[in-house]
């Protein structure tokens, strides 16, 4: 599976805040479907005595067209969310995507209700400074 075009600056801004990258690609195999996400990291965290893990699909959206790069995505999130669901329920997926796009597209109105509709979590990132922006959870 080919990685996209900001795989690697998302695994170091991830490896920056202190999360551990497990998987690279995380495998999720759900009877005779195997899909791949792109990465899987974990974290402890002191305070809370606990491990929390994640599974993050990267989205570069470097594509002509922003809405079947959002088709493509949610897809590929839905399907991932009900694998996951069924092996590792513990862990959390998250979507990452570019901040200028967390600031342009996502910020339309039907694109924040289909996010919202299907739970998605979401890492914005910064590719010029290879860093987290924000998470939404």
């Amino acid at each position: 599976m080919a990685k996209d075009f900001y795989h690697d600056v998302v695994r170091h801004a991830l490896e920056s805040e202190g999360w551990k990258v497990t998987h690279d690609p995380f495998p999720l195999n759900v009877g005779n479907i195997g899909y791949e996400v792109d990465l899987g990291a974990e974290k402890l965290f002191a305070a809370e005595k606990g491990l929390e893990k994640i599974a993050v699909e990267v989205k570069s959206f470097t594509g002509p067209s922003d809405i079947n790069e959002f088709h493509r995505a949610m897809g590929q999130f839905n399907d991932y969310y009900v694998a996951l669901e069924i092996i590792e329920p513990e862990r959390q997926l998250y979507l990452a995507i570019p901040e200028e796009t967390w600031l342009g597209f996502f910020q339309e109105k039907a694109i924040q209700r289909a996010v919202e509709r299907i739970g998605a979590k979401i890492i914005v990132y910064s590719p010029t400074n290879k860093s987290i922006r924000l998470w939404k959870k």
